[in-house]
């Protein structure tokens, strides 16, 4: 049941990439006026990266299979390179939107190859938890990645935050090359067209589905926690940076927990984590003007939104399969509720007031439990999750793990 050290040496990978992903939130204003831009300007930025991950993410993961994995991961940590050097130099506003969408392919596509070297590295019965170790690079890209990259920016300049991720690229890059083996895949061979025959499964879209509506719940209210905590609940600007480390905490602690469970409870651990985040969510939309309820739910959101992740993947690969194209397509529909969540609350921001964001995340929770109902009350799938828990997933993938490490040539 021990997580190998290499998936250790893939969350630092993933840990690069969200802190890629996250730097220019921190640096709004400082790129405004390096590039001659607006603020809001630069938050398309942060627009373009996700929807370059959502759309295009799968396409370079396409480009890449035929690759042995441990090589496509070295590909796609040049082309990510290749986007954090551009963004450090850019000389213009479409220059930097050109090196966005580069590194926004790029992480999107590794996200899809590291998971599944995860799941090729670890025992069929311990994949959540492997799945876990990883996504800590992406709690820990939210709770270190964006303070470390706006401090960087804000005494050196925005470019040198850029070129400090650079160096975190070829540094992770390097311990991926050292510490992840090669690996020789039992059903390699396949092609595209393999890859694209675990789609015709119902049960794999409505799982991607789940995933959405659990991510778009959350970033409705996270886009926007600091002014519904500066302007509603009446919180000092200072104090802000505070409470989202402290909400970044609480994501490594979920994160962690859901791991732990994961393999064996999946459907029940997602139907339990939307339960709570319904109710901490209703609660917070009702008591946010409160100091002290309002950070409660703050710190409940953070403990069973985005902590979900390991259930979610361990239902999506058991749905459909565990090879880097489903990963990836999975990825590029939670990416699609980061855009539901923010932008549609966005919207109901300008219709209704800053409350309205959280009704939405509300809403989206509910909808999220709505679509647990199926495996929830089939008999039938019960017995068919109990099986997979016993022996692994049942197609296409083996019982035992499927791979060999073997020497680097």
């Amino acid at each position: 049941m021990r997580v190998p050290r290499a998936v250790y040496v893939l969350a630092l990978g993933i840990f690069a990439m969200v802190t890629s992903e996250f730097a220019v939130a921190g640096l709004m204003p400082q790129m405004a006026d390096g590039l001659g831009a607006t603020v809001p300007e630069i938050g398309y930025l942060i627009t373009a990266f996700a929807v370059a991950m959502a759309v295009g993410g799968p396409f370079l993961t396409v480009g890449v299979l035929r690759l042995q994995q441990k090589r496509a991961l070295g590909v796609l940590f040049g082309v990510f390179l290749a986007g954090n050097v551009l963004a450090a130099v850019a000389p213009d506003y479409w220059t930097m939107v050109v090196a966005r969408v580069v590194t926004g392919v790029a992480s999107q596509a590794f996200f899809g190859v590291a998971l599944s070297v995860c799941a090729q590295l670890t025992r069929p019965e311990a994949r959540g938890r492997a799945v876990a170790v990883a996504m800590n690079g992406l709690m820990l890209g939210t709770l270190l990645g964006l303070p470390l990259s706006t401090l960087i920016g804000e005494h050196l300049g925005w470019r040198a935050a850029f070129w400090a991720v650079a160096v975190l690229t070829v540094g992770a890059a390097v311990c991926t090359a050292v510490g992840v083996p090669r690996l020789e895949q039992a059903d390699a061979g396949g092609g595209i067209r393999e890859e694209l025959g675990a789609f015709r499964n119902p049960r794999l879209w409505l799982a991607l589905a789940t995933s959405t509506l659990i991510i778009g719940a959350t970033f409705a209210v996270f886009s926007y926690f600091n002014p519904i905590l500066t302007e509603v609940t009446g919180f000092g600007t200072g104090t802000v940076p505070l409470l989202l480390v402290a909400y970044g905490a609480a994501t490594v602690v979920g994160n962690t927990v859901v791991g732990r469970l994961a393999d064996r409870h999946t459907v029940a651990v997602l139907f339990c984590g939307l339960a709570l985040n319904l109710g901490f969510l209703v609660g917070f939309a009702l008591f946010a003007q409160l100091p002290v309820p309002a950070v409660v739910f703050m710190m409940g959101i953070g403990l069973v939104g985005v902590t979900m992740n390991p259930a979610m993947v361990t239902r999506v690969q058991r749905a459909g399969n565990a090879r880097a194209l489903v990963n990836t397509v999975h990825s590029s529909f939670i990416t699609l509720g980061v855009i539901v969540g923010s932008l549609v609350g966005g919207m109901a921001i300008s219709a209704y007031g800053l409350r309205a964001t959280i009704w939405l995340g509300a809403g989206l929770a509910a909808l999220g439990i709505v679509s647990l109902v199926p495996e929830l009350g089939g008999r039938e799938g019960r017995r068919r999750t109990s099986r997979i828990v016993a022996s692994g997933p049942v197609e296409p993938a083996p019982a035992t793990p499927c791979v060999t490490p073997t020497a680097e040539p």
